[in-house]
């Protein structure tokens, strides 16, 4: 049995490595940190997990990304697996971006980059305790 996925998406391999550095600290070996440069790159390894019986219980994504937006990218990852939990990350999401992310992704929150460490990791905790 494979443990579940935390999958972190951003377009900066400075921001997912500082992700999976501070997620890593607080959660240990509970999950698998996994990263995409870019929303293709994510749905593919979404693509790759389900079919694996893997099962990926949050995402934590940028809003800003080239190809697709976060709130694109994390409405259609809703549309076919709603169970996911789903984090946004920004430093410039317009507003209507967040609200439709909210109302069509079931977005859990959207925090500002630079983040805090503990509010990511309390949010996170809050996510998965639902």
């Amino acid at each position: 049995m494979s443990k579940p996925i935390i999958l972190c998406v951003d377009d900066e391999k400075v921001v997912l490595k500082s992700l999976k550095t501070q997620l890593k600290a607080a959660f240990g070996n509970t999950y698998i940190y996994e990263i995409a440069e870019n929303p293709a790159e994510a749905l593919e390894l979404i693509d790759e997990f389900n079919e694996e019986k893997i099962s990926i219980i949050l995402i934590v994504s940028d809003w800003l990304m080239p190809g697709m937006k976060g709130d694109e990218f994390l409405i259609r990852v809703h549309q076919n697996f709603p169970k996911i939990v789903k984090i946004m990350l920004t430093g410039q999401a317009d507003e209507e971006a967040v609200k439709r992310a909210f109302s069509e992704a079931n977005l859990h929150r959207c925090l500002q980059k630079p983040w805090s460490e503990s509010e990511l990791i309390e949010t996170i905790k809050t996510a998965l305790s639902i």
